[in-house]
C-alpha cells in the first residue's frame, strides 16, 4: 500500500510537522490582525473556538467522503468524545494560546515539544509495555535541559529570568494536558475511528472555546480578507495534519511516524524567525533546540528497536 512505502511515510509526516509548526507565527500572526492583545484572553478564546470548531468539521467531512460512519458511538462514546475534546482542545488551548501572547513563537516552539517527554513519563505508569529505559530517561533529561536553556538569562532577573508563569509556564502546561489527554484518546481509539474520534473532539472543543470567550465578553475586534485568510489556513492545516497523521499512524508502527516529531520543534522556531523576525540565533535558543530535537529523538527512536 503506497501509505506504507518508507519514502511516503517521511514525505507525509514531515508535511504534518511542516503544518504544525508553521500554527506558531499563524497565530501570533492572527493575534496581531485581529486586533487581540495580550491580556484580552475571551477574545483569544474565541479565534481559537472558530479555528477547532472549522477543522473539526472538515475531519468529518473528510471521513463522511471516505465512506466513515459518523455516529454510532452510544450514550458512553458521546460521554467520554465530549471528555476528550473538553481536554485536548478546549482546556489545553485555553492555556496555549494564553502562553503565545506572553512569550515568542520560537520560545513556544521549542517549550511546547515537552509534551513529547510529558507522553514518555505518564505512559511509564499506565502501560505496563512502554516502561522508561535508559534511552528514554536520557532523552527526557536531555529534553528538559533544552527547556532550561532557552530560559537561562542571570543578571538581575536571576538565572531562570527568562521564564513567566504566564507566558512559558502556561505553554508547559498545555503541553502537559495534551500529553495526558493523547494517552486518553489512545485508549478510546481502540474503540472507534481515530479520524472520527479527532474530528468529534476538535469540534465539541472548539465550540465550548467559542462559548466560553462568548460568555467572558470575547470578540475578533477587527476583520480583513487577510485575518479570516489565516483562520481558515489554521483550521485547514489542523484538519489536513491531524488526518494524514492519523492515516499514517492507522498503517504503519507507532515509532515510524513519531520518530519525525523532532522536526516540529524546528519549524515551528525557523518559521516564527522568518515571518516574524525573532531572534532564533542566540546561543541559548540554538542550543535549546538542538538539545529538545535530540531528546525527542532518543525517546521515539528507542520505541523502533522494541
Amino acid at each position: 500500500m503506497w501509505l506504507t512505502r518508507r519514502s511516503m511515510v517521511a514525505g507525509l509526516a514531515l508535511l504534518c510537522c511542516l503544518l504544525w509548526g508553521s500554527s506558531y507565527p499563524a497565530i501570533k500572526g492572527g493575534y496581531e490582525l485581529f486586533g487581540l492583545v495580550a491580556s484580552d484572553l475571551p477574545g483569544k478564546l474565541v479565534f481559537a473556538g472558530w479555528r477547532f470548531a472549522g477543522a473539526g468539521l472538515m475531519v468529518l467531512l473528510l471521513a463522511r467522503l471516505l465512506g466513515k460512519r459518523l455516529g454510532g458511538q452510544g450514550r458512553l462514546g458521546a460521554f467520554q468524545l465530549t471528555v476528550l475534546g473538553l481536554a485536548q482542545t478546549t482546556l489545553q488551548y485555553v492555556f496555549f494560546y494564553l502562553g503565545l501572547a506572553y512569550t515568542t513563537g520560537v520560545k513556544g516552539a521549542i517549550m511546547n515539544a515537552t509534551a513529547t517527554f510529558f507522553s514518555v513519563l505518564i505512559a511509564h505508569w499506565v502501560y505496563h509495555n512502554d516502561r522508561l529505559t535508559h534511552a528514554k530517561s536520557w532523552g527526557c533529561l536531555i529534553g528538559f535541559a533544552g527547556v532550561m536553556v532557552v530560559n537561562l538569562r542571570g543578571g538581575a532577573d536571576g538565572l531562570l529570568g527568562g521564564f513567566s508563569w504566564m507566558g512559558e509556564g502556561s505553554v508547559v502546561l498545555a503541553a502537559f494536558i495534551l500529553a495526558a489527554s493523547s494517552i486518553y484518546g489512545k485508549q478510546l481509539s481502540r474503540q472507534m475511528d481515530p479520524m472520527v474520534m479527532t474530528g468529534w473532539q476538535l469540534l465539541i472543543g472548539g465550540l465550548a472555546l467559542l462559548l466560553l470567550g462568548w460568555l467572558t465578553g470575547g470578540e475578533l475586534h477587527r476583520s480583513s480578507p487577510l485575518a479570516w485568510g489565516l483562520l481558515v489556513y489554521l483550521a485547514l492545516l489542523s484538519a489536513v495534519a491531524f488526518s494524514l497523521w492519523s492515516l499514517l499512524l492507522k498503517h504503519n508502527r507507532v515509532s515510524q511516524v513519531t520518530i519525525y516529531n523532532f522536526t516540529v520543534p524546528v519549524f515551528g522556531a525557523a518559521l516564527s524567525a522568518l515571518f516574524l523576525g525573532e531572534q532564533l540565533l542566540d546561543w541559548h535558543y540554538l542550543a535549546a533546540l538542538i538539545l529538545v530535537c535530540l531528546g525527542i529523538w532518543l525517546v521515539t527512536r528507542e520505541s523502533r528497536r522494541a
